[in-house]
C-alpha cells in the first residue's frame, strides 16, 4: 500500500478512471452489438441507423482515449461494410 500523499491520490484517481472507462467501454460494446442485431436480421434500416449511432460512440471512444483511431476506423468500416451487403 501507498504510504505518500500522492500516491494515495494517485490510486483514487486511477480508480475513478478505471470505473469510467469500463462504463465508456460497455457502452460502446452495447452499440456495436445492436448494429450486429440488425445485420442478422436483416433490418437495413435498423442496422443503419444503429450504425450512426455506433459510430458516433467509437469516436466519442477514441477521443476519450478509450481506444485507439486505427482501431475505431477498423471497426466501424468492417460494420459498415456488413450493413451496406444488407442491400446486396
Amino acid at each position: 500500500m501507498a504510504h505518500h500523499k500522492s500516491a494515495l491520490k494517485r490510486i483514487r484517481q486511477t480508480a475513478r478512471r478505471t470505473e469510467v472507462n469500463g462504463a465508456r467501454r460497455s457502452r460502446i460494446r452495447t452499440y456495436v452489438k445492436k448494429v450486429e442485431e440488425a445485420i442478422t436480421t436483416g433490418d437495413k434500416d435498423a442496422a443503419s441507423q444503429a450504425l450512426r449511432v455506433a459510430q458516433a460512440e467509437l469516436a466519442r471512444g477514441v477521443s476519450k482515449g478509450i481506444l485507439r483511431k486505427n482501431t475505431a476506423s477498423r471497426k466501424t468500416s468492417r460494420l459498415a461494410a456488413r450493413v451496406k451487403s444488407l442491400s446486396a
